[in-house]
């Protein structure tokens, strides 16, 4: 999992520099969906509702299959993939 853009987003930045610990439950972030995209991030700094806006590369579904195998957790917000499944379900054949 350390090899996750999101981990070290967490790990390097939002922990050490912005002392968030908790990017679920911290007032001092936010989520844009990734269907919003760039210009949603954009909007939000140039009109002053956030001071800060990070894009990340999205995680790949191998990315989530092999932190899924190794039994661990995704990061909180990490995992946003469209389209989206209609029955809200990921398959995974075994």
């Amino acid at each position: 999992m350390e090899r996750l853009d999101v981990y070290r987003l967490q790990e390097f930045i939002l922990e050490p520099l912005l002392g968030i610990t908790d990017p679920r439950n911290d007032g001092n972030i936010d989520f844009v969906g990734g269907i919003r995209g760039i210009r949603a991030l954009e909007w939000a700094v140039d009109k002053g509702k956030a001071d800060l806006a990070i894009s990340m590369y999205p995680t790949s579904i191998k990315e989530l299959l092999a932190v899924s195998d190794a039994k661990l957790l995704m990061p909180p917000k990490s995992t946003w993939f469209e389209p989206k499944l209609r029955s809200g379900l990921l398959i995974h054949t075994f």
